[in-house]
């Protein structure tokens, strides 16, 4: 295998081989990246530099923010690359390694936000104890322990691919090295790694989505029992940027690692990767700072300064 690796080139064949779209898409995914990076770095520089936003739920958010740009990273570069070549072409190492950091980064970031709505739940129904229970060694134990989650899936379901044959110029029916396109391009049994991507999937989606299910049904209860609307409409609003960037990213990145494979398609299952690959990521700075009056109080606050 390692002879073969060597010298093992995998061709693209995703979204386009129009010429003039691809110079659209270029410029589109052009914009998208840069958004991402901006509003995501804005977010971190306005956390890092306002002191008001000291609260758990915003070191949060800054971790989820450096995913966000490192997420982005890993997929879009070599994306914008390929629009501008004929053959969109990568080697086996870096399609690996393209794989495992989508991996790391994408299990890392539904942990944290598995964590924000333990916070959530927190604030909403133990507010008397909230500084108490989300104190900062907590914080920290929860994003290491994110990363390590991270980690732990992408090294389960990259290892096993060393093993794989692959014959002439395999072809990846996508625009990045998602691992179940990248399996499809396999000409020995994949068996093994399909029931390890679905095991893998299970246990670790469902250990990041059941306790942000239970944290949610505990705080739409609580805020049920607030007999003023006022005070319902209050509480809710400091839940639901998270909630909404939380709907975003399991509906998609669920539903594409779990749908039938009846009904998978090339282009189902590239807007699904765009959607929680390279849309949520842009979108998450807007939903954040758009819901929140805090980072809108804290923006004015900087540029009112200036």
């Amino acid at each position: 295998m390692e002879n073969q690796t060597d010298s093992l080139v995998f061709l693209f064949l995703g979204l386009s081989n129009d010429p003039q779209l691809q110079i659209f898409l270029f410029l589109i995914f052009s914009i998208i990246f840069l958004l991402t990076v901006s509003g995501n770095i804005t977010i971190i520089l306005i956390i890092r530099m306002d002191p008001s936003l000291s609260a758990p739920m915003y070191y949060f958010l800054s971790h989820l923010s450096f995913v966000d740009i490192c997420y982005s990273a890993d997929i879009v570069p070599k994306m914008l690359m390929n629009f501008l070549m004929k053959h969109k072409k990568i080697c086996f190492i870096s399609c690996v390694m393209q794989m495992f950091f989508s991996l790391l980064l994408s299990v890392t970031e539904v942990f944290i936000l598995s964590a924000m709505a333990y916070d959530r739940y927190s604030a909403v129904c133990h507010p008397l104890h909230y500084i108490m229970i989300m104190n900062k060694a907590l914080c920290m134990y929860m994003v290491i322990g994110a990363w390590l989650m991270g980690l732990l899936f992408a090294t389960i379901n990259t290892v096993p691919i060393f093993g794989l044959q692959f014959c002439g110029l395999p072809e990846i029916k996508h625009f990045s090295c998602e691992l179940p396109p990248f399996l499809k391009a396999s000409c020995s049994d994949t068996f093994l790694n399909n029931c390890i991507l679905l095991f893998s999937v299970l246990i670790f989606g469902l250990g990041s989505f059941l306790p942000t299910l239970v944290s949610y049904i505990h705080i739409i209860s609580s805020i049920m029992k607030i007999h003023s609307e006022e005070g319902r409409r209050k509480t809710f609003s400091t839940c639901s940027s998270h909630l909404i960037v939380v709907g975003l990213l399991y509906m998609t990145g669920m539903s594409q690692y779990m749908k039938p494979s009846s009904v998978s398609s090339i282009t189902l299952d590239e807007l699904f990767s765009i959607q929680y690959s390279i849309l949520t990521p842009m979108l998450n700075p807007i939903i954040y700072s758009l819901k929140n009056e805090e980072v809108k109080r804290a923006l004015r606050r900087i540029f009112t300064k200036k």
